[in-house]
Parts: structure tokens; sequence; C-alpha cells
């Protein structure tokens, strides 16, 4: 479990307030997730995933005053960018990344929750099936689709999986599952932080890739 505590999310304040510093150190260790799951299959996601956090960053770079919260970034934006936003910069960046968080979170959740096929019960296809459809599905179209299709057959057996997240140490699965659950506590609420303020925001855009 030692790859998704290396670096725990922060507790959230009183507010919600996100601190970009904190938040972009936190998830740099993320994409690295992906590679669990075993197949290369699922390196383009791990590919948007770094490509969204670049661009975080970079802005966020350009002003780390100004840009102290993600609350920030958006409101800055959205009176940077007029009629454009929230089609352009950190904030569309912000808006694909947090749903490739809630596929993480998702998938992560339903595996502590003990949810498996009855008949293949040592497969994770289930859990990452569900973390798809949830929080990826709906913004992609058919071709898209097909490759996480692709890759929901590729996904390693679970306890291939929970020993990968282990970095490949001997840990017993209900030790490492309950370091998931230590993990999500805070992650999940960032997360749900996100998606709150890009509802009050009217930031969110529903379009296909």
């Amino acid at each position: 479990m030692a790859l998704l505590l290396d670096q725990q999310f922060a507790p959230l304040t009183d507010t919600n307030e996100i601190a970009t510093k904190t938040f972009l150190e936190s998830v740099s260790h993320l994409p690295h997730f992906f590679d669990c799951l075993g197949s290369k299959v699922f390196a383009p996601i791990k590919a948007d995933i770094n490509g969204n956090i670049t661009k975080i960053k970079a802005v966020y770079d350009s002003d780390p005053v100004k840009y102290e919260t993600l609350q920030q970034i958006l409101f800055i934006e959205k009176s940077i960018y007029g009629s454009e936003w929230p089609k352009v910069g950190a904030t569309l960046a912000l808006m694909w990344l947090k749903r490739g968080l809630r596929f993480i979170q998702i998938l992560l959740q339903s595996l502590v929750d003990g949810e498996k096929d009855e008949d293949n019960p040592n497969l994770i296809r289930i859990n990452i099936t569900k973390a798809y459809e949830q929080a990826l599905k709906r913004y992609h179209g058919w071709i898209v689709q097909k490759v996480f299709q692709a890759a929901q057959y590729a996904a390693p057996c679970r306890s291939d999986f929970l020993k990968a997240l282990s970095k490949d140490q001997e840990v017993a699965e209900e030790e490492c599952l309950t370091k998931v659950c230590q993990f999500l506590i805070n992650f999940t609420a960032t997360v749900d932080a996100i998606y709150e303020m890009y509802s009050v925001m009217n930031a969110e855009l529903d379009y296909l890739v």
C-alpha cells in the first residue's frame, strides 16, 4: 500500500479550499497507480492524467501567490477568459483530471466494499467497470469506450493488483485494504470538493472525446 500512502492528500479546511501546491504534490504520485493495472492498455489514461497535472502546474508556477488554491484558479481564469471559460486553461485540465481521480476513487472504494464477481472473485473487472461507467463513460465516444472495454479485460487479478499497490511486498489483503481505506478518507473528500466547486461555479462541460 506504500504506493498510495507515499503522499497522502491533506485534510480539507473548513471552507473546503484546496491548496494548489499540496494538491499537485499529492496528485503527482497517482499516475503510477495505472502501472499497477499491468496492461499497457491503461497507458493513455495515465498519460492524460499526467498531461492535465502538467497544465495545472504550469498555471500555478506562473504565479504561486495568485493561484494559491484551486478555487482561485477557477475564479481568476473565469475573469481572464470571459466567454471562452471554462473551455480553456487549468480550469479545463482540472475538469478532466477530477474525472480520472473519481475513477481511481470509485475503483478503490469498490474493492474496499468487497464487491466481487461471484463467478470470478479474484478478478477486478467488475470494480474497474463500475468505476469507468460512473466516472468516465458518459464523456467518451464509441472508439474510446472500446479502448476501455479492452482495458477492463486486460486488468490483473485482484491479488496481483493489491500486491502491486504494496510495491510487490507480501502484505495480507486485509492489511492492504485497511490502508486503502486510510488513503480514501482525504482523497475522497478532495475529489468531492472539486466536483462541488465545478457545480457551484457552473464550470462542468458535457462533451464527448
